[in-house]
Order: C-alpha cells, then structure tokens, then sequence
C-alpha cells in the first residue's frame, strides 16, 4: 500500500477514535505532518473488493420494507398503505429516496464490475422491482394532489441519476428497466420543467432540498440524454439564483445535520454550467481560498452513528469529496484538492460495512458515487 494512502487511514482511525483529552497526540501530529508534506495527487480508486462490499448495503434493505419513514402527506385515510403497496419499486431502504439510489447503487456496480461477487442476485432484484405494473404505481401517487411535490428535488434528481445510468449501460436488462422505468422519468423531467420557473430562490442547506444538487444530477441527465428543454431550464435558474454570489462562507460549515456542503454544492454545478473563463472569474469571487496550494477542510466528525441525523456528517464527506474531484479533474490548478478529498474519504469510509441501519440504508451510495467520480 502506498505510504502516504496508509498514514491517511491511520489519521482517519485516529479521528474515529478522537477522546474528549485536549493532551496533544505525537503519532498523530507525525500523520498529519507527513500527509500534508506528501499530500496525494491522484483520487482513490474503487476496487472490485470495495464494490462487492459496498453492494451488500443496497442489496440488505432494497426489500426490505420496515422500519419505513413515507414523508406521505394524507389527504384522507384512503392515502393510507403499506409502503410495498404504495412505493412497489421504492419501498425499501427505509425511504424512497435512499431505494432510489440504493437501486442506483447496484446499478452502477454492475455496470463498473460484471463480474461482482453477488451479481446474479442483484440483477433478480433490480428487474423484479423496477418493473411496468410498479412503475406504473409509481407514477400515479404523484397525481395525488396533496403529494405532487413528493422528493422535490432530491428525491427527483437521483431518479434522473438512476435513469442516465441505466440509458449508459450497454446490457439487455439495463435497456429493459429503462423502459420500464420511462413513464417515471419523462414525470420527473416535466416536473422540473414546471418547477423551476416557479423557484424565485434557491434553497441554500445542507440536507435534501439544497437546490444545487438537485439541478446537478439534473444537468448531467439533460447533457447525456440530450434534453435541451431542460438543460436550458437549468441553466437559466442556476445564473439567476448563483451568478452573482461571492465570498461563501464555508467556515460556517457544516451545520449539525448536513450531508451535503452548500458552498461546495454550488461550485459542483456552476462547473458544469458556465464556460471556463467565466467559471473561473466567478469562483475567484465564490472562494478564491481553494486556488492555494494549502488549502484544507476538516472533515465531518461523526459523534454517534446510530443517530439516524448526526450520521449524516459521514454523507457530508463523501459529496465534498465528489465536488472537490471533479474540480480538482476539470481544471488542473485545482489537483490540490485531491488531497483534501481522500483525507474525506479515508474518515467515513471504513464506517459503513457492518455499520447500523441508520447509515447503511444509505451511505453506500455516496461512497460509490465519490469514488466513482474519479474515473469519469
């Protein structure tokens, strides 16, 4: 193993494992000393050994229909059902959204590594929940008039996430669940469409409804799948809302709950939008702190893993990592960054195998996507 990959697991560790005792740690000092006189220039790899590991999450709760939180408006007591019966596709992994990209999940994994270990057991579940008839039950709780915004935007946006990857992979069954799944996306595209107009203003948080994340995965379906409609739509809201913001205050983060960084949020999206001479005037102004060469985040510190809010911190590491990878790829005055997003990594990852429910319906997929965020 590398010297410098193995002494940034061992300052992970050593950050899992933090005492309330402010004495100062020589070994550690020692890590950090080094690491930062030999930071990484390359990301990490995901490695077939992780993703057969990393599979075993989606595949442990996509059917797994308790404990369940529905986020379901009722407008009457005919709303009520079980999730199995509501959701038949997205019931498991105790929200809609993580089955989403719990199904993502396997997906992607599939796609990189055709030969995983449980391969076979993945397929059966993926063409058994995302069939016509579900789908089809799918599409028709967002006609409910009280439930027409459910998962805006997060839970949308990995639906897109969910459909581009499938459109990308060239396998009989991914050209199946795409169709099956069609009816869905072109709901969630026109969803966007009509939406989006209507958002005066962005919502700025570190949790599900933060509007840059949401338009991100949303672009990145537009420009594959060659949706003009609503990359344009994307695009006009992304210069309105962000355009003329300076000077994010990324000292203030992260707030207690997030999984997501709203300033790096935002860089993740307007790299995709704007043409380099202006991106590169724009996030000059946004956080001209991450052009030197030493710059550093803290990583988000987990204090207690089996509180379903708290283990969100470990997400927020993973999408850091992704945003300051793909930055860090794009433009090359940015390679710096690899470091900080390793160092990420290396903190949450060897949490999630064997982990607790609250962060194992979930945290796969995040791991997956900054990982595979290098290779792109």
């Amino acid at each position: 193993m590398n010297r410098t990959i193995f002494l940034i697991s061992i300052l992970a560790f050593c950050s899992c494992n933090k005492t309330t005792n402010t004495k100062k740690d020589p070994v550690k000092e020692e890590v950090v000393k080094e690491v930062k006189e030999n930071p990484i220039q390359k990301p990490l790899q995901l490695t077939l050994k992780e993703a057969n590991a990393l599979a075993s999450l989606p595949l442990a709760c996509l059917q797994v229909e308790y404990p369940n939180k529905l986020n379901q408006t009722l407008g009457g007591k005919e709303n009520l059902g079980e999730p199995k019966e509501l959701h038949p596709t997205f019931y498991g992994c105790f929200d809609w959204h993580s089955s989403v990209h719990g199904h993502w999940s396997l997906v992607k994994l599939l796609k990189r590594f055709p030969n995983l270990e449980k391969g076979k057991e993945a397929r059966a579940k993926l063409l058994q929940n995302i069939s016509k008839a579900n789908i089809e039950i799918e599409v028709a709780y967002f006609a409910d008039k009280h439930n027409t915004s459910f998962e805006r935007t997060y839970g949308w946006a990995w639906v897109l996430k969910l459909a581009e990857e499938l459109h990308t992979w060239d396998d009989p069954l991914a050209k199946e669940l795409e169709g099956n799944m069609k009816p869905l996306t072109d709901l969630i595209v026109q969803k966007y469409i009509d939406f989006l107009p209507k958002l005066n203003y962005p919502i700025r948080v570190g949790e599900h409804t933060n509007t840059a994340f949401g338009l991100s995965f949303a672009w990145d379906y537009a420009v594959r799948l060659k949706n003009e409609q609503l990359k344009k739509s994307i695009e006009t809201r992304a210069r309105a809302f962000y355009k003329n913001d300076q000077g994010c205050p990324i000292g203030w983060e992260p707030s207690g709950y997030d999984f997501l960084s709203p300033c790096l949020e935002e860089i993740d999206l307007m790299r995709r939008v704007l043409k380099q001479e202006e991106f590169n005037e724009w996030i000059t102004l946004f956080m001209p702190q991450l052009i030197a060469r030493d710059f550093d985040l803290e990583v988000g510190k987990v204090s207690d893993r089996t509180d379903g809010k708290l283990v969100h911190l470990d997400g927020l590491n993973f999408s850091r990592a992704w945003v300051l990878y793909g930055l860090a790829k794009q433009y090359k005055e940015y390679d710096h960054l690899f470091y900080v997003a390793n160092t990420h990594i290396s903190y949450s990852l060897p949490n999630l195998v064997g982990d607790s429910y609250e962060g194992g319906h979930w945290l796969g997929s995040f791991a997956i996507y900054a990982l595979d965020n290098t290779a792109k």
